[in-house]
């Protein structure tokens, strides 16, 4: 009878799958399912190929059988090798020996079209002065030696482009030449991959069907939300299509993935930081000592045990289970509690670990809005669009994020919003809009030829003109602005102002204007500069 107890009598290895992921501003909880057969002895379940990046301490494992079962022990075992590349290095070998052959071939060709390029160009000397003496001597006629010259110029021509044309292919597959061999000389070098093994030991109690779940918390990946939104000229509401930006290079692809994004902030911890004493001193002389004697190298520590020494910083939810729990389904929803924000997505997803940025779509929906009409016409002669976007009781709060403008399926730019929580209002600056036309003219500067109690005495006077050429009515907000006197002997007053409006500290004017379609309103404003006629007054450039 043999005594002994075959390896794989008592561990067994489980094939799981990425199953969801919550993904936070700088790193990512992972969790795996995979189901295995139990024969109700002790066993070691393994599973391999885990990313080394991933933070030993998050190490969370769970599960549900048909049996009850516990978890014994849970361990970790770093494991390297060394990335096989001979299929890649055949590839780039064989990519190479193709351009290579392809550029003799190109070299060849050149030396032929130069040949014959050379040989042009020898006939040409020989024959320029055999044909200048015939045609002195009147032995050659004109059209004889023009056909001639036509004829070398145009073979030399023809030659010359296609070398220059061979020439381009040339440079083209020399460089391409260069990029596959540097790839070829890393490929040479042997890289050292490194992975982790999770070792979980169980005990169950019968026979039966084991799921388990691991969870683990990986950095090097984050989100970031975008923004498109679109707003139509007609409409009186604006559609706010909700993006995420997602990029991993975990090591691991996410492959039909349910992903959730988290505000959250693990990585800062719990606690607040601390504030250290705040020293001032006097500036003392530096002094540059020796530099100390080299020490030798110590005993290399386990890479697991260096993992394990590192600091988590994890959320709350990330605490160990005491006792086993089935895995429950979480319906996807948008959530925020205890000031953090998280978006729970229906559908899954695939993320590969390349870094590349992959946009899913978090919610679109519809947000009312009142537009209104900007014209600053002293600076500008256009009138700009501005919707003011209500961010519903029920709504999602918006996270600070980029969003693209789109006006009737125009692009019309970027801009950045804040955070913006349910029930609050935020402002869309939507562009120009030539539909209504703006109007501003100096239609009086006089100078009174009296002086009044020693002053001279300046009026000016403007005339505005505002145009709505949209079949419906508009709501405009119109500022202009009379000048500010920085000298108690410059005195300026506003006389008058049509429709009606007092000038603010800064002396800006403001009217809100409600336009009906097709029409136009006129506005009107005169101000007087009085000072001493021995002053020079600088800064009315009007």
């Amino acid at each position: 009878m043999n005594l002994e107890t075959s390896n794989s009598d008592i561990s067994k290895t489980v094939d799981t799958q990425i199953c969801a992921v919550t993904i936070y501003t700088e790193q990512a909880r992972i969790r795996r399912r995979g189901v295995i057969a139990l024969d109700g002895q002790e066993k070691e379940l393994l599973i391999l190929g885990l990313p080394a990046i991933l933070n030993p301490e998050s190490l969370r494992v769970s599960g549900a059988g048909t049996q009850p079962v516990r978890v014994l022990e849970i361990s970790t075992k770093i494991v390297s090798r060394v990335e096989s590349v001979d299929q890649r290095l055949a590839e780039l070998t064989q990519q190479i020996r193709e351009l290579e052959a392809q550029e003799r071939g190109i070299q060849n060709i050149l030396a032929s079209v130069q040949l014959q390029r050379n040989f042009i160009h020898s006939l040409s000397e020989k024959s320029v002065e055999r044909f200048s003496k015939s045609l002195a001597s009147q032995q050659v006629g004109i059209n004889e030696a023009s056909d001639l010259l036509n004829f070398l110029g145009q073979h030399y021509n023809d030659y010359s482009s296609i070398i220059t044309q061979n020439e381009q292919q040339r440079n083209d597959i020399n460089q391409q030449l260069q990029i596959l061999r540097q790839q070829l000389q890393r490929l040479e070098k042997p890289r050292v991959q490194e992975s982790l093994n999770l070792i979980v030991t169980i005990a169950p109690t019968a026979a039966c069907n084991f799921e388990i779940e691991v969870s683990y918390v990986v950095r090097q990946a984050s989100w970031i939300p975008l923004y498109d939104l679109q707003i139509s000229d007609n409409g009186e509401r604006v559609n706010i299509n909700y993006l995420a930006e997602v990029q991993q290079r975990t090591g691991e692809d996410w492959i039909d993935a349910f992903l959730t994004l988290s505000t959250a902030k693990p990585e800062l911890g719990t606690l607040p930081p601390k504030l250290n004493p705040w020293y001032v001193d006097i500036l003392r002389p530096r002094i540059d000592y020796p530099p100390p004697p080299m020490a030798l190298p110590s005993a290399p520590m386990d890479m697991s045990r260096q993992r394990m020494r590192r600091s988590a910083n994890l959320p709350e939810d990330y605490e160990e289970p005491d006792a086993m729990f089935a895995v429950e389904t979480v319906a996807a929803e948008v959530s925020t509690q205890g000031g953090v924000v998280t978006f729970q997505l229906k559908q899954s997803s695939n993320i590969p670990s390349d870094g590349t940025p992959h946009k899913v779509t978090i919610f679109s929906d519809d947000y009312p809005c009142r537009k209104e009409y900007i014209a600053i016409p002293r600076l500008v002669s256009f009138a700009y669009l501005q919707a003011t976007v209500t961010n519903p009781q029920t709504g999602a709060t918006l996270l600070a994020g980029k969003a693209n403008i789109f006006r009737d399926n125009t692009f019309v730019g970027t801009t950045q919003l804040e955070n913006i929580a349910p029930n609050q209002e935020f402002k869309l600056n939507l562009g120009i809009d030539e539909s209504l036309k703006i109007e501003r003219d100096l239609v009086e500067r006089q100078v009174d030829k009296k002086l009044i109690g020693n002053h001279r005495r300046t009026t000016y006077a403007y005339r505005l003109v505002i145009t709505n050429l949209r079949d419906e009515q508009v709501t405009i907000q119109l500022s202009e602005q009379v000048p500010l006197s920085r000298n108690e002997q410059i005195k300026i007053r506003l006389t008058r102002c049509n429709p009606q409006i007092e000038a603010d500290k800064m002396g800006i004017l403001e009217w809100s204007l409600m336009l009906s379609p097709q029409s136009k309103q006129e506005i009107y404003y005169q101000f007087i500069v009085e000072h001493s006629p021995d002053l020079s007054v600088v800064g009315l450039n009007l």
